[in-house]
């Protein structure tokens, strides 16, 4: 059977797990240390800091920014959010966790922000392991590049929320 993998806001009892997380030396020039993204996603009103679980155990984190124009200072025509900062520990990478985590992350946003139609992200050029997951999970470069980032100019990718049915 496959390990659950599901996604929650971060609670206090799991923060220490979460501050535990790593990735690879050359993957911090495109997400950052888990410390300053948590405690920065904690201080600012718009962002809100989120856990990925794999059977109940902290493995990844992310950050749901409800305006997606803070992440390349563009003005998006649908209702988007935004998302950033998204990382499966060093530990439980090449298992396809990630895939399965940004499945999670993409239904757990259509639940919890129904009027939201889009996501969307910037991911760094230098990023391919990156870019191809959020490729297949369906994000599509909108044409132009950010180049605010630390590590050099980023891809803008957006895709379609998932469309929720009533059970």
């Amino acid at each position: 059977m496959p390990p659950d993998i599901h996604v929650m806001p971060v609670e206090a009892s799991f923060r220490p797990a979460l501050l535990a997380l790593t990735v690879s030396d050359e993957q911090y020039a495109f997400v950052g240390r888990i410390a300053a993204s948590l405690a920065d996603a904690e201080s600012c009103a718009g962002s809100e800091p989120m856990a990925i679980l794999c059977d109940g155990e902290p493995i990844g984190f992310y950050r749901i920014e409800r305006h997606a124009n803070t992440l390349a200072e563009v003005e998006f025509v649908r209702p988007t959010l935004g998302l950033r900062s998204f990382f499966i520990d060093t530990r439980w990478q090449g298992r396809g966790l990630g895939t399965r985590a940004l499945e999670a992350v993409m239904h757990d946003m259509a639940h919890r922000y129904p009027w939201a139609r889009d996501v969307a992200l910037t991911v760094n050029l230098r990023n391919a392991p990156g870019i191809a997951l959020y490729r297949r999970a369906g994000f599509r470069e909108t044409g132009g590049l950010y180049h605010g980032g630390r590590s050099g100019p980023q891809y803008l990718m957006v895709c379609a929320l998932p469309v929720l049915t009533a059970n």
